[in-house]
């Protein structure tokens, strides 16, 4: 049997978009209509943002373990969160949850180094991009990362969280979007990491200036495998 998979949401359509995948996975390999058998669990994302806003990264890390006791009590054998930020805080979480987890940079990163990128583009949320989660992540695969100047992230944090996780998709947000995508290549990235759970929704990898590392879908697909790696 595929092994029972654990989602720790944090923002609504992040986490409905990795769920999503990985059901649409599954029926290739398992036969139409099945799937891992998952659950997910989330706090409001009002109790990560109170934690984030105030830099309490071990507030955040309590969440998550929180999140996973309940999935593994619910029979979860190992644990994924589609939000990329909240992924500052994993090494509170990994020491003390009592499931395993997959890291979401690091799937980025093997899916990069597999495909012979070498100096990747950066967007998410200002948490994020700032941060050190793609950061560390990159170092150790010896990737180098851009991020955008200071005054694209604070435009690109906001659209996220005015609009994107309130699932709005505007026409002048997605310009934007991939206007930025595009002055990353100027930078001479060669891909562009969709690195906040709800930018893959706005932005289309065919009309992407650089490929794109959609971090939610290749998380829930990494999810996947590791789900039916024993079938």
């Amino acid at each position: 049997m595929p092994k029972h998979i654990g989602i720790v949401g944090c923002s609504a359509e992040g986490a409905a978009l990795c769920y999503r995948t990985i059901c649409m996975e599954a029926p290739e390999m398992l036969g139409e209509h099945r799937h891992p058998e998952i659950t997910m669990h989330t706090y409001p994302l009002s109790d990560y943002m109170d934690a984030i806003y105030v830099d309490d990264w071990e507030k955040v890390g309590e969440l998550m373990v929180s999140s996973a006791r309940i999935l593994a009590g619910a029979g979860a054998e190992f644990a994924i969160s589609p939000d990329n930020t909240i992924h500052q805080a994993f090494g509170y979480v990994e020491s003390r949850s009592p499931i395993p987890w997959l890291h979401i940079a690091r799937v980025v990163a093997e899916e990069a180094k597999h495909r012979g990128f070498s100096r990747l583009g950066i967007l998410g949320t200002r948490y994020l991009m700032e941060g050190p989660v793609y950061r560390q992540t990159m170092t150790e695969f010896e990737i180098e990362q851009v991020i955008p100047p200071e005054d694209s992230r604070k435009r690109i944090n906001g659209i996220i969280f005015k609009e994107l996780v309130n699932a709005l998709f505007t026409d002048s947000s997605r310009a934007y979007f991939h206007d930025e995508i595009t002055r990353l290549r100027e930078h001479g990235c060669d891909a562009v990491v969709l690195g906040c759970t709800e930018i893959p929704l706005i932005v289309e990898p065919e009309e992407s200036a650089l490929p794109t590392l959609d971090s939610t879908r290749l998380l829930a697909k990494a999810a996947f495998r590791k789900s039916v790696e024993t079938i």
